[in-house]
């Protein structure tokens, strides 16, 4: 659980259970994650990325002031709607390193998602934070972004992640 895991594991591809109950367990992992995540760096990962089949996730959003980021950490979240509009970004994943596309997702959602206070949470997110949630809530379904491209596009991205790790650039 230290580290994070690359395509093809087929961890990555499983989906993960719902936590019944939130407890320092829980909350331990989420740090855990939450370390990982800051120091590889990226701004999101999920439990399945460091092998743990939960549905947690944890955010980095870059702040709108550059001296503070929103860090935080979710249990069981589920996307309950999306804007028929759509934006298409570059997108990356940790467990595909130095791999980049061109990905289409709606602008905005509503989830919903108990925080480690075990609290129920429905938030509207747009822009840069919804589609990051909309990757990590992904990856807990065993959806990874490049399973948005080509065949083609997909299977070139896994081998040059390969590529990397045999080459001990990752």
């Amino acid at each position: 659980m230290n580290k994070i895991l690359f395509v093809p594991n087929p961890i990555l591809r499983k989906k993960s259970t719902l936590v019944k109950k939130i407890t320092s367990k829980e909350i331990d992992i989420a740090k855990k994650m939450t370390d990982i995540m800051l120091k590889a760096p990226g701004v999101g990962l999920a439990a399945n990325q460091i092998g743990i089949l939960l549905q947690i996730i944890t955010l980095n959003i870059p702040g709108e002031n550059e001296s503070k980021d929103n860090v935080y950490s979710l249990f069981n979240p589920k996307i309950i709607s999306f804007s028929k509009k759509k934006i298409s970004m570059e997108e990356g994943c940790l467990s595909l390193p130095k791999q980049y596309a061109e990905i289409e997702r709606p602008e905005e959602i509503e989830i919903e998602y108990y925080n480690k206070k075990n609290e129920k949470i429905v938030q509207k997110k747009k822009g840069f934070e919804a589609r990051v949630l909309q990757h990590e809530i992904d990856h807990l379904h065993g959806i990874l972004f490049v399973d948005y491209l080509s065949l083609l596009k997909r299977n070139i991205i896994v081998k040059k992640v390969k590529k990397l790790e045999k080459l001990g650039e990752i």
